[in-house]
């Protein structure tokens, strides 16, 4: 039997019969936590990044599947990649049981289907040059479970984030990235403190892959969509900084090339 710490009770009890000031500094207590968790999973972290990027750097996708919370959290983190790196939307792919409906409202029982998953997965022409990743806080959601499962069978990169140790999806997972976060503030509210983990190793995921493949210059988005006033004002303020321009120099750049990158590359060649 799994060790299921994110269903363990609660180190706080009454909540009902607590000040606002307590119930939020007890939310903020066990946040504190979670950084920690996460730090000591760094080395697998790495280690599927590096896994992950070799697959990458040759055309591979990396997708992530979830359901529930760990579903929108992958779909989340997928979906900022092409505005924040300028990566197609087919680069990072996000699935959740139940489909694009389950984002805003429950589907019922979509997570308990062994097989969905892997259907789910084939819509993308799914190959070994892949990389699927599942998340499921529990590690034991069978949607997740059953696609990992046909993945791993089928050559693919497997990666798992779970909160729990010794849980079906941190042994079924080539690469297992599991945060002990504690129990929750409210017992077996898994959208909380392990949530918060798995978007902190997604983030963590997707930022230093980017990074990796180049979308990153300095410290900076040279590849974000100008999809707004205020990225194009950011975008510009770039251009200006590294190639110290006025500001309407560097306007007119990014306007005629349309990223950052190309607005700088197209000046150091003219």
């Amino acid at each position: 039997m799994s060790q299921r710490i994110t269903e363990s009770e609660s180190l706080h009890n009454n909540l009902e019969q607590q000040t606002t000031e307590s119930l939020l500094r007890g939310i903020n207590e066990e946040d504190q936590k979670v950084a920690l968790a996460v730090e000591a999973v760094i080395p697998e972290i790495e280690a599927f990044v590096d896994a992950c990027h070799n697959k990458m750097k040759n055309g591979g996708r990396l997708f992530y599947i979830g359901a529930g919370t760990s579903g929108r959290l992958g779909i989340v983190d997928a979906s900022e990649c092409p505005p924040t790196f300028g990566v197609d939307h087919n680069t990072v792919i996000g699935i959740m049981a139940g489909g694009d409906d389950a984002i805003r409202k429950a589907v019922e029982f979509a997570e308990d289907d062994t097989v969905q998953g892997w259907k789910d997965l084939q819509e993308f022409e799914i190959t070994n040059q892949d990389t699927l990743v599942g998340i499921a806080a529990s590690g034991t959601t069978p949607y997740v479970l059953g696609a990992l499962e046909t993945a791993k069978n089928k050559g693919l990169i497997t990666g798992g984030i779970t909160c729990n140790p010794d849980s079906t999806l941190s042994k079924l997972a080539e690469f297992a990235m599991v945060p002990v976060v504690g129990p929750e503030f409210v017992t077996g509210s898994t959208r909380m403190k392990s949530g918060t983990a798995q978007k902190l190793v997604l983030n963590m995921i997707s930022t230093a892959l980017m990074i990796k493949l180049g979308r990153v210059k300095g410290n900076r988005m040279v590849d974000m969509h100008l999809s707004n006033n205020k990225l194009v004002d950011r975008g510009t303020k770039m251009v200006q900084d590294q190639l110290s321009i006025s500001y309407e120099e560097a306007a007119n750049l990014l306007e005629k090339y349309g990223s950052v990158r190309k607005a700088v590359e197209n000046y150091h060649s003219n």
